[in-house]
């Protein structure tokens, strides 16, 4: 018997639960999309797979809704691929191990993927629905949103008879998000300059940090391992002298860095005080999160007794620190007409220690595109300060809110009518495919729902029953009125 076999709304639970079972994380994405093309041969749905393996399926209109105008439902099949510490799990080729506790559903020891597994299950299960009410159905699933949304920058939607769009990649029943935010990849190379000194190596790991979405938790103030690892290196510069072997750590742009490791090469008697102001640093952290960072550890070790070896030189390790210590980092400033939400914001997502450079990869997000230039020209002159170049990749245009909005006003009388208030209509500052969506067709008309998902891009990643349950619930309603 399947994990999720006794809990509602079961047909979409059941094709939630095989989609756990294919590996799917970003850029390995060829087998869930080989299965939705079989889903829909399977079914005799009219399907097309492009090159990079984004799938479109289409199902005609039930009775009564023939020549509707056909409605477009969208999710992404790509997951962020986050474990905890210790855990064996191999995301290439491991299925997701399913449990259910306290009315969610979660994987154990990793991330979950229901961002955005359930757009794709909920869909999947109107595809094959007999009996639920419906216009046309364009399915749009895409691949590799997570990081730079390559599949919805690829994407052909020339095809598409639709203009109304329902993209499921929202995390909080009740919202309706109608606006998101823009962003770019900044990729930051510190030229990094070798030369051979005497000395201990003191192996410095900050770990234990929540971590999550770096978009829809950057409001958090959450602990950002690489700006914290920043700080107690030009805390220590200050009272002894070392040279820097390496620093390394996070795993995703989009994710908020929860670990990060530097080797340093210390003088054979200084290994008392790297520990002592790692203790200092970890107690101040504690007294500035006030209880927000639990797990926090500082660990050091020495990982090897004293000998000569090749470090960065003490130009490369200063720079180094220095950007770190300089480089914005969190939220950058909040939207001035939606209290509340952030405008803009950055996150220092993976460093590594490479053999000629230390390349530092951050993720810029705004709601506003000047914003958005003025990011590029303060991570240009962080870089200049610290002798690097940058290379911007992967942007993306914002949503903006559209007042005049068909779809959203359908949505809202759905809601109403089911739950006897209103939702509530925002903008996140997380991006989301739409934008890209909207610039290869401006006529389109979105709006973005989902049930509620907890602590999305991490390990304690968990999805809401209930909410599942009655998002469903919503989405049949809103096809229905969509006649």
């Amino acid at each position: 018997m399947a994990v999720l076999d006794n809990i509602q709304p079961k047909e979409v639970f059941r094709f939630f639960e095989e989609l756990c079972q294919i590996p799917h994380g970003t850029f390995n994405t060829k087998r869930i999309s080989d299965y939705c093309v079989r889903f829909a041969e399977e079914r005799g749905l009219d399907c097309t797979q492009d090159e990079v393996n984004n799938v479109i399926i289409r199902k005609p209109g039930t009775e009564g809704y023939e020549d509707s105008e056909p409605v477009i439902l969208q999710g992404h099949m790509d997951m962020v691929c986050e474990k905890r510490p210790g855990c064996s799990h191999d995301f290439s080729k491991d299925p997701l191990k399913l449990a259910v506790k306290d009315g969610y559903v979660m994987a154990k020891d990793t991330t979950l993927g229901g961002d955005d597994g359930i757009a794709i299950a909920m869909a999947m299960a109107i595809l094959d629905s007999k009996d639920i009410p419906h216009p046309p159905i364009e399915a749009v699933f895409t691949v590799d949103e997570e990081q730079g949304m390559e599949g919805a920058m690829a994407i052909d939607l020339s095809g598409l008879k639709g203009r109304k769009l329902l993209n499921i990649d929202s995390e909080e029943e009740g919202i309706l998000t109608t606006g998101c935010a823009g962003g770019f990849l900044c990729e930051t190379a510190i030229p990094l300059t070798k030369e051979s000194h005497d000395g201990a190596v003191a192996q410095v790991r900050i770990h234990g940090l929540k971590g999550g979405h770096s978009g829809a938790e950057i409001h958090q103030q959450r602990g950002n391992a690489h700006k914290m690892m920043g700080r107690l290196l030009n805390e220590m510069k200050e009272e002894f002298p070392f040279f820097l072997i390496s620093i390394d750590g996070g795993s995703k742009d989009n994710v908020i860095a929860m670990e990060c490791t530097a080797r340093l090469l210390v003088e054979k008697d200084a290994a008392g005080k790297v520990s002592e102001k790692a203790k200092e640093m970890k107690a101040v952290w504690d007294h500035e999160f006030m209880g927000d960072e639990p797990g926090l550890a500082v660990d050091v070790s020495m990982a090897e007794a004293e000998k000569t070896m090749d470090v960065c030189d003490g130009k490369t390790t200063g720079r180094a620190i220095s950007y770190l210590v300089i480089c914005p980092n969190g939220v950058q400033g909040l939207a001035r007409k939606l209290p509340g939400l952030v405008e803009t914001s950055l996150n220092i997502g993976v460093i590594k220690t490479e053999e000629d450079s230390i390349k530092v990869n951050a993720l810029v997000r705004s709601s506003v595109e000047s914003q958005k230039e003025m990011m590029k020209r303060q991570m240009q002159s962080c870089a200049e300060l610290a002798g690097a170049k940058i290379e911007i990749s992967g942007e993306y245009p914002a949503w903006q809110y559209d007042p005049d909005s068909e779809l959203r006003k359908v949505m809202e009388e759905a809601f109403q009518e089911l739950y006897g208030k209103k939702p509530i209509v925002s903008a996140i500052h997380a991006g989301l495919e739409c934008g890209l969506f909207l610039g290869k067709r401006p006529d389109l008309d979105c709006v973005s729902f989902g049930p509620d998902l907890l602590d999305i891009h991490s390990f304690n990643e968990r999805l809401g029953i209930d909410s599942t349950e009655r998002t469903w619930n919503f989405l049949k309603a809103v096809l229905a009125r969509l006649k």
